[in-house]
């Protein structure tokens, strides 16, 4: 019997162990974006458009408290632009940013999304001048839940499937 019960102490050890060494490192300065929707975490890796020199972390179907599953995505000596966050919004609109310094959060804030969008899509209607000319694109928030933009040269609406391509 002890035997046994020592087997399983070993094991629940292990187990521990093999926990506490599967968790993401905390970054030093820089920003970690959390509560991305589960499995959009590289689709905002990808719209960030960062460099090779910065360090990202990212972890994909993690636990939550708030919410079944989560992606997060840390990224090392960076500050998000107001853009960058705008771009984020439309991805995964319930993602929280936090600002790292010194191994402190200094700044913590929800994701919004913006009441007009510009510069971050081009209209997929391939009438829309900004299809063929050297236009930004500019959408009007029509709805935010479910999310519905309208372009503002055509008025063609996009929805959340479209804007995520």
């Amino acid at each position: 019997m002890e035997d046994m019960e020592k087997i399983r102490n070993i094991k629940n050890i292990k187990k521990n162990l093999k926990e506490k060494s599967l968790k993401v490192k905390p970054i030093k300065n820089g920003t970690v974006i959390d509560h991305i929707t589960k499995g959009k975490a590289l689709k905002v890796y990808k719209v960030l458009n960062l460099n090779n020199n910065q360090t990202v972390t990212i972890a994909m179907n993690v636990s939550s408290k708030k919410n079944e599953k989560k992606d997060i995505l840390k990224i090392e000596g960076i500050e998000l632009s107001k853009e960058d966050v705008n771009k984020i919004s439309l991805i995964s609109p319930n993602a929280t940013i936090n600002i790292i310094k010194d191994g402190v959060v200094v700044k913590k804030f929800k994701v919004e999304i913006p009441d007009e969008i510009e510069g971050i899509l081009k209209c997929t209607n391939p009438n829309c001048i900004t299809q063929t000319e050297n236009i930004i694109g500019k959408f009007k928030v029509e709805e935010k839940e479910p999310l519905k933009i309208r372009c503002k040269y055509c008025e063609k609406f996009l929805n959340a499937i479209e804007i995520c391509r």
